[in-house]
This record gives structure tokens, C-alpha cells and sequence, in this order.
């Protein structure tokens, strides 16, 4: 009987151990915002230029085309801050009025850019 409660015990002990080792992955979404590219989109650019700059919008205006949003969301680590990012493109006549964004620096590289290497294989040229 005491063998049965100490292994429950460290079957408990041993799985809220590994619990924070559970890998989280990271969750992307949204267009990346750079700010040195958001910089680039001047009044009077038409609407196929930044669409060229930034991508097609995150969330296009079904009924009026004269604003474009641009959202970007990167939680990394379940600890670590979620970084937010939001353009606003208001146009005129087809063309660029304003521009308001709330990026001030370029959030972490796009999980898909980011350099991964592969371990070396093992037992491969009389290693």
C-alpha cells in the first residue's frame, strides 16, 4: 500500500515538474511591420504600390475602399510580452492621404526567416 501512494506521489511530483517544460510554439499572425518599409508609403501612392510595400491588408474595408489596416500579433514564449503592431492607410480619390502607425520598431524576424541549422548527422564520413 505504501509503495502505491510513493509512486503516486512521484508520478504527481515528476509531472508538474515537466510541465513548464512543455515546448510552446510561437504564434504569428497578421503582416509583418517594418518600419523602415512603412516609412516608404508617401502621400499620393496609389493603391497597387502599398499593396507592394506592405501586402495585401489584414483587414480590407468590405464596403469602403478608402482604408486599409494592417495588423501584426507575435506571442513567443507564454511569458514574454506579446508584441502588437497596427498600420492605418486612409486614402483619397485612390490615392495615399495619410498614413497612421503605431510601430516603432521592427517586431522579432518573421518565424519563417529566421536561420535554422541542422544538427550534423551522426555516424556519416568515419565520424
Amino acid at each position: 500500500m505504501s509503495t502505491i501512494r510513493t509512486l503516486t506521489r512521484i508520478s504527481i511530483l515528476a509531472s508538474c515538474a515537466l510541465t513548464g517544460c512543455v515546448y510552446r510554439m510561437p504564434i504569428q499572425q497578421g503582416n509583418y511591420l517594418d518600419p523602415v518599409v512603412i516609412a516608404q508609403i508617401k502621400p499620393g501612392m496609389t493603391h497597387s504600390q502599398v499593396r507592394y510595400l506592405l501586402g495585401t491588408p489584414m483587414l480590407p474595408e468590405a464596403f469602403d475602399d478608402s482604408r486599409w489596416d494592417y495588423s501584426y500579433y507575435l506571442k513567443t514564449q507564454r511569458l514574454r510580452k506579446t508584441e502588437t503592431g497596427h498600420v492605418g492607410i486612409y486614402f483619397a480619390h485612390d490615392l495615399v492621404a495619410r498614413v497612421d502607425s503605431d510601430v516603432t520598431r521592427a517586431p522579432f524576424a518573421p518565424i519563417a526567416k529566421r536561420p535554422s541549422t541542422a544538427p550534423e548527422p551522426r555516424g556519416y564520413g568515419g565520424h
